[in-house]
This record gives structure tokens, sequence and C-alpha cells, in this order.
């Protein structure tokens, strides 16, 4: 059984569980602003029983870790539209306009869970979330078993899958960003393990095509429903899954230009612009040249990569080939997220 101080030291840890925001309400009810998705500040204090000052001194100690789950600051135009779509005295009464508001998603909150440590709440969900790992990976399965074959192949392969990418890839990462002497051979040994996730993937998708499912649908879907906030962090982590460190998804307000950066497993930075739009509507030609732009001006740029969930207009694709600029395309993004290396990245 893991202590449950282990989650406070390490990160590779708290991203293994991440995706059991369920135990937040198993040990406390949390309160979600009318969006049903998000919560404030104060809010966030109130569940874990401290004050909203502790919750400011925790996230800018670790910003970049929470903004990658799902913690938002909203300025501007987005501060406005958010706070007319959530009307509601969880937001208070706020005479005069406030410049900022940040706001956590339920993956944010248990993400603070696992740093937060004067907190018995915070405490908690640590120990919740432990044992129910713990008795996941331990307790025998006393259902029957499944009489479709097929199903419990595709959840193996998904399963392994999910271990390969959130938890044995990261390790690597972390290895290799901290190694000297064996960096070489850390590298070769992890893109063994990104082979093999490539091949599981391709034979997932190669199984739903011959059982008539469609695998790009269902990526196609999911892209959609995303917000851009979303869609951002979905690309850093497709960028991290490709063997990136040091990917930052940058501040909308203080971006200029450039949404995420990051350097590859030998090297080389990557700067990244990310559209997210909907319909037949294709990148225009200006925002080509704004990107190629805004990558020359920041230094040194050895991987410029445009990505968008449309494609890109004939003089967009010709200015990106005259600046080096990489474009991602709809079907590159899906073939991508389904979990295709992306090229550029080797």
């Amino acid at each position: 059984m893991i202590d449950q101080s282990a989650l406070l030291e390490s990160k590779s840890l708290r991203d293994s569980v991440l995706e059991r925001t369920d135990v937040l309400d198993r040990v406390k009810a949390l309160s979600l602003l009318p969006d049903g998705m998000h919560v404030t500040t104060a809010m966030v204090a109130a569940y874990f029983g401290v004050t909203a000052d502790v919750i400011r001194q925790l996230t800018k100690r670790h910003r970049e870790e929470l903004e990658v789950n799902g913690m938002v600051v909203l300025r501007g135009s987005d501060l406005r539209k958010f706070e007319s779509d959530n009307v509601s005295l969880s937001l208070g009464s706020h005479p005069q306009a406030r410049r900022s508001l940040t706001i956590y998603s339920r993956r944010a909150v248990l993400n603070i869970a696992m740093l937060l440590r004067d907190s018995e709440v915070a405490r908690q969900v640590r120990v919740y979330l432990l044992d129910m790992e713990y008795a996941a990976r331990t307790q025998p399965v006393e259902n029957p078993p499944p009489t479709d074959i097929t199903s419990l192949h595709d959840r193996i392969d998904q399963r392994i899958t999910h271990i390969l990418g959130k938890t044995v890839v990261p390790m690597f990462n972390a290895l290799i960003a901290t190694s000297g002497e064996h960096r070489r051979e850390l590298i070769e040994l992890r893109e063994d393990i990104q082979n093999v996730e490539r091949k599981l993937c391709w034979h997932h998708r190669r199984l739903s095509t011959l059982e008539g499912e469609s695998p790009t649908d269902q990526v196609r879907a999911s892209i959609a429903a995303m917000t851009w906030q979303a869609f951002e962090r979905h690309v850093a982590d497709l960028l991290r899954r490709d063997g990136c460190t040091g990917v930052v998804v940058r501040q909308a307000r203080s971006d200029r230009g450039i949404d995420i950066t990051g350097h590859t497993a030998d090297g080389r930075s990557v700067a990244v612009q990310c559209k997210n739009r909907t319909g037949r509507v294709s990148v225009p030609s200006a925002e080509m040249q704004k990107f190629a732009g805004a990558a020359c001006a920041i230094g040194q740029v050895d991987i410029a990569l445009f990505v968008a969930t449309c494609n890109f207009s004939s003089e967009a694709q010709a200015i990106a080939d005259l600046s080096g600029v990489i474009t991602v395309n709809r079907d590159a993004l899906e073939a991508w997220s389904a979990g295709a290396r992306l090229q550029a990245l080797r």
C-alpha cells in the first residue's frame, strides 16, 4: 500500500490517478458553477476547508501542472462571456468589474487535493484515492467471465495503452530530462515503448474497422466537443505523449501568437499555434502570416506547428511552406489523436 504522502512528492504518481475525479464527491460534495464543469477559487477553498489565500499560493507554486489539468485564468472578453453564462450567487456580488477570474475543472481540484498539505479533506481524498487504486489492482475479480471475447480484448488493449501512455512514457520523459550519461539509451527504450503503444492503437483501430465501427468518428466527435482551452490542453498532451518535455500552455493574454512551447526529446525547440474552428472554415493566410512572424520573433524555433481542426487555405499553406511552418490539418490531427505519432516530432 502506497503512503498517501507519496502523492505530494511524485508528479508521475499524481498523473496516474487524475482520472478518478469521482473520489471528490465520495469524500465531500463538491459544488459546481452553473455550467456544471468549473469551480472558483473561493469554492475550492470552501471544499478543502482552507482560506482562498492558501489556494492562491498553491496555484502560484504549481501553476504549470494545474493549467495542464484544467485551471484557467479568464480575462477580457472570455471573462465577460463566462460571467454572463454563469450569473449565480456562487460567483458573488462584484459591483466593480473584476480584471480576472481563476476557474478550476474537477481534474484540477483533484490535482489540488494531491498537493495541499494542511487540509484534512485533502488528506482524506488522498487516502481514499490510493485505497481505490490499491483495491483495483489487488482485489480478485468476482464477476463471471465476459462472454464477449472481442470486448474483453478491446478493454485489455485500451488498458495497456493507457498504462504505457500515462505512466511508463512520462516516467521515461522524467528520466531523460535528468539523465546525462545514459540519455541515448533511455531515448531508445522510450521509443520501443511508444512503438508498442502505437501498434496497440493500430490493432484497436483495425478491429473496430473490421467490426463496422468508425474510430475516426469517435475522435472527431471528441475534438468537436472541446472548448478552445481544452483543445490546447489536448494538443499539449499529444506533444507529451510523443516524447516532448517542458511542454507549457501559455496564457492567452500574453501568448503573443504562440499557444504552446516545449522541446523534443533530442532538444529541439517547439512552438505551436492551435485553432479550434467549427464547420468548413479554413485557416486564412493572415493567421498563418501572424504565426510565422510570432515564431520568428520569440527567437530560434526549430519546429513551428500550426494545428487546426479544419483545413488550410491554399494561400495559408503556401506561406507555411515558404516560412517552414508545419501544418497539421483536421485529418492529420485526427490520426495524431487516434495514436499515430506526428512525423515532425521524430
